[in-house]
């Protein structure tokens, strides 16, 4: 299981005194913690919180705000912040599956479109479902969707 072996790393990451992986081991379990919580209240999660694909799904989303945070200290002159939260990237990616490239995501929108029907935008939800269903931390969903826009458009 996926929390498992974020606890494992962590206490190695304790045992070498690696602060940068410290923090950003315990900034993914608060994450999780939170999204437990969250999913706890409307009653949608069973007594071991969300699944690894729900973890998955928030690692992604993590990368993502680094990235962005990336752009932004690089626009403000912060080279050090910025080299900061590309080693978080790093830590974070050792949890995610590998990523398809490019091809290989245009193949799977393709198979997500035939295999849902779709056949314009308005099923554009269905087609992203599918997507996240199939390839859960695998892809850049943020590219998937430009490719199923471009195809149902």
């Amino acid at each position: 299981m996926l929390r498992e072996q974020i606890n494992d790393v962590l206490k190695e990451a304790m045992k070498s005194k690696d602060k940068i992986c410290v923090s950003t081991l315990r900034l993914i379990n608060a994450a999780i913690k939170d999204r437990d919580i969250a999913d706890r209240t409307k009653g949608g999660v069973d007594e071991e919180g969300i699944t690894d694909d729900g973890i998955l799904q928030l690692l992604q989303s993590m990368i993502k705000q680094r990235r962005d945070s990336i752009e932004a200290y690089k626009k403000g002159g912060r080279d050090e912040l910025a080299a900061q939260e590309a080693q978080e990237i790093e830590i974070i990616e050792r949890f995610l599956p590998e990523q398809l490239g490019e091809e290989e995501i245009t193949a799977a929108v393709t198979s997500a479109i035939e295999a849902v029907g779709a056949e314009s935008l308005k099923e554009m939800g269905a087609v992203m479902a599918k997507l996240r269903e199939d390839f859960a931390g695998q892809m850049d969903f943020g590219k998937a969707s430009a490719i199923v826009k471009q195809r149902l458009g």
